[in-house]
């Protein structure tokens, strides 16, 4: 049961149709796992606790760097050197206390992820590297846990959603990793606008109440992109590959 308090806090849920008091109280038991505290991460992190998703994990293991404060916006300038996940939890547990956050201060490695994402009901890729993400979506397929994936370079962006069983999964699309040199592009060494991880970032968490709340429209066999300079989103419609490894 909902407290008068919570009532008040999530008034704006309640009052639609999809939603509802019986709707807050599912979010309020959900568990979601955020892998990566970084620029797509934080928008997440701070929408999800604000919408009272009750138990939220969050994976990163570096520390807070000044040339990470032009996008990842749950961390400020107090929080330079410190764990990512500590910074994150703060912000998050001020806006919403009513979430638990549990913050894993790891290397996300294969050991890591199949021992942690099974204990979720819905994954977030906010990773910044292939490796990471090839890593995510095998697990998740492996362990029937739906993710969202998203990745920013420059001044584009792309996201899109699985759910095993069902739908194509991130390797249906990719199906190999790319070669070094493409793997060591990233916003590091190419840059990335600033408020881009705000808009796919956003998306993401979206996704993550619709499934939860079991409402609306996934964004599976469909890859969304979306370019900054142009503010235009394109969609991509893709199918399962039958050769697929993971859920082929």
């Amino acid at each position: 049961m909902l407290t008068s308090t919570q009532k008040e806090r999530y008034a704006r849920h309640i009052m639609l149709d999809d939603v509802g008091i019986t709707g807050q109280e599912k979010l309020l038991r959900a568990r979601v796992l955020i892998i990566g505290a970084g620029g797509l991460g934080s928008p997440v992190a701070l929408y999800l606790a604000a919408a009272g998703v009750g138990t939220i994990g969050i994976a990163d293991s570096d520390c807070v760097e000044l040339s990470n404060l032009q996008r990842q916006i749950a961390h400020g300038t107090p929080d330079l050197n410190r764990p990512k996940v500590v910074s994150a939890r703060e912000k998050m547990t001020t806006i919403n206390p009513d979430v638990t956050v549990v913050p894993y201060h790891v290397r996300v490695t294969p050991a890591v992820a199949a021992k942690i994402i099974a204990g979720y009901d819905f994954v977030i890729d906010a990773t910044d590297n292939f490796n990471a993400k090839f890593l995510i979506n095998d697990t998740c397929v492996r362990a029937a846990v739906p993710f969202s994936h998203g990745g920013i370079l420059r001044f584009n962006g792309q996201t899109m959603t699985v759910l095993p069983g069902s739908s194509p999964c991130y390797r249906c699309l990719f199906p190999e990793e790319p070669e070094t040199e493409e793997i060591a592009i990233a916003c590091s060494r190419a840059g990335v606008m600033g408020v881009l991880p705000g808009v796919i970032g956003t998306i993401q968490a979206t996704e993550a109440i619709k499934h939860l709340l079991g409402i609306g429209t996934l964004l599976t066999g469909r890859l969304l992109t979306y370019n900054a300079l142009s503010l235009r989103f394109r969609e991509v419609p893709f199918k399962k590959n039958p050769s697929c490894p993971f859920c082929g």
